[in-house]
This record gives structure tokens, sequence and C-alpha cells, in this order.
């Protein structure tokens, strides 16, 4: 169980991350003929973060 949600932690933290350097270089995002809007990745960023921040508190915890 460990190792799977040190996956999922890091996983978040990838999206989280793309969504940051996407904010950075202002790249467009199209899904399915809609054009995302920017503060799509503000939501995104804080969504994916917090999920990465929650799975890693769980895995130190687990250690204990």
């Amino acid at each position: 169980m460990r190792t799977y949600i040190q996956i999922t932690g890091v996983i978040f933290g990838v999206v989280a991350l793309v969504h940051v350097v996407r904010l950075m270089f202002d790249w467009p995002a199209q899904v399915a003929g809609w054009v995302v809007p920017i503060w799509v990745s503000w939501v995104a960023i804080l969504v994916a973060g917090a999920l990465c921040v929650w799975a890693f508190r769980l895995v130190s915890r687990a250690r204990q």
C-alpha cells in the first residue's frame, strides 16, 4: 500500500509541475476543441499539489 501511495504522490506532483510550467510559458491547452483557460491551471496546481502533499504525509506516517 505504501508503494501505491508514493507512486500516486509522484504522479500528482508531476501534474502540478506541468501546470506550473504551463503558467510560466503561457502554453495553450485544448481538450476536444475547447480551449482551456489559464485559471484552470491555478485550480489544478492547488488540487494536485494538495493531493501530492497528502500522499507523502501518509507515507511518512506509515513509516513511524
